[in-house]
């Protein structure tokens, strides 16, 4: 248990010193309020960082008391709650602290001129400090509603992104190939809105599919997940195969289990289980897509990312079998893994990759994409080209820990290749 009560500890002291200096804040917008609407939002102030505290304890205590399953059904909601709540509560810490910043500086000098006032709608002055510390609760408010739409609408938004593929290494009878691209599906987070997975499966089947191509972590954790959804996920339809390549979830490494062997078998059903349901999975090696007389070669690897990922994936075992000349498509789950082996050191025409997320949030206008995964990975999502080698990292379709997704739909991606 010192693992778990380290965790609280450190979970708690956290909580508390954002609550203590939240509230600090907040005193000063409440300072206005009757005696009786104080203590009201005292109370709830301090009862919701209660609630807060207790469902992490009773988390930890349910997580190291049971068998490691994939329902996340809880877990999301303790998640969830603490990210809508806190996200805002940062926000709204950073305007309390230029406001108190401002106090110091007055304090330090004395002679500092006088402040301005600025005009409220009632024509009524406000101290520049009350407008710093005003404008920090509207933002943090804003945030809460878009954090809220995240959860209830926004991870289920499914949004249909399309690319061309032009090469002249693409033969004339590939021309117009449709290939769907689905990352990252993290199947156990929906065990309790199985019909958003039938909509996803209509939607990709919409798109007439004549390859679909799966990027990995299928999982959250374990095989079991996916038991739930065998008949829904079994209606994926495409011309010419489904394929699927592992993801760093895929492997169980993120739970502890009874022994090597159980981790062992873990995997063993999760292949089989992707087999059962029509994936071709490939483990470091290659397949070719006939058409006629011409044909592409798909290569797919084990997971492979920059540490403290794992690197399972053997690029050269993938490729043993290839054909020097022909177009080739590789999956490969983390992005990293374009830059560190593929760029400039393979023939690889194509890279499909996930396991981003886009951090589930961000912001689009038009062409301007951002999110704040880009602090880690360069390359995070959509289209990349270096000179005749391109990577496509698509943003998934699931979620994982935040039960959430704020200005980053998940992804369905249509690829269609042309021959030049």
């Amino acid at each position: 248990m010192r693992g778990p009560a380290l965790f609280l500890l450190f979970f708690n002291i956290l909580v508390l010193s954002i609550d203590f200096y939240t509230y600090r804040g907040l005193k000063k917008i409440i300072a206005t309020f009757s005696v009786q609407n104080k203590k009201r939002s005292k109370i709830f102030f301090w009862t919701l960082t209660g609630l807060i505290i207790s469902g992490m304890f009773i988390f930890v205590l349910f997580s190291s008391q049971n068998h490691p399953s994939g329902d996340m059904y809880f877990f999301h909601i303790v998640s969830g709650i603490f990210i809508l709540i806190y996200v805002p509560k940062l926000v709204f810490m950073l305007f309390n602290l230029l406001d108190d910043l401002a106090l110091l500086a007055k304090w330090l000098m004395p002679l500092i001129p006088r402040q301005k006032k600025e005009l409220n709608k009632n024509n009524k002055s406000i101290s520049r400090r009350q407008f710093i510390i005003r404008t920090g609760a509207i933002l943090a408010g804003v945030d809460l509603l878009a954090f809220a739409y995240g959860i209830a609408w926004g991870r289920f938004n499914f949004t249909i992104r399309k690319e061309i593929i032009k090469s002249s290494k693409i033969p004339k009878e590939f021309e117009g190939l449709k290939i769907v691209q689905l990352s990252d599906l993290h199947i156990g987070s929906f065990v309790k809105s199985k019909e958003k997975i039938s909509e996803a499966v209509k939607i990709v089947n919409d798109q007439n599919p004549d390859i679909i191509l799966f990027t990995g972590d299928f999982v959250n954790n374990i095989s079991s997940e996916i038991d739930p959804f065998i008949e829904i996920l079994s209606g994926l339809k495409a011309k010419h195969g489904k394929y699927s390549i592992l993801g760093n979830h895929d492997y169980g490494n993120y739970i502890t289990w009874e022994s090597d062997e159980a981790k062992r078998e873990n995997l063993e059903k999760l292949i089989l289980h992707q087999q059962n349901l029509g994936f071709d999975l490939l483990m470091n090696e290659s397949r070719e897509i006939l058409l006629g007389d011409s044909l592409i070669e798909l290569v797919g690897v084990e997971n492979w990312g920059l540490k403290p990922f794992p690197q399972y994936g053997d690029l050269n075992k993938a490729m043993a079998l290839t054909k020097p000349d022909t177009f080739k498509i590789l999956l490969s789950h983390d992005p990293t893994h374009w830059d560190e082996q593929v760029l400039g050191q393979t023939n690889i025409d194509l890279t499909l990759s996930g396991h981003t997320h886009g951090a589930q949030m961000g912001v689009e206008l038009g062409n301007f994409r951002w999110s704040p995964v880009n602090l880690r990975y360069k390359r995070w999502g959509g289209m990349y080209e270096e000179g005749e080698q391109k990577l496509y990292v698509n943003t998934g379709i699931g979620f994982i820990g935040f039960p959430g997704r704020v200005g980053m739909p998940p992804e369905i991606t249509v690829l269609e290749l042309r021959s030049i």
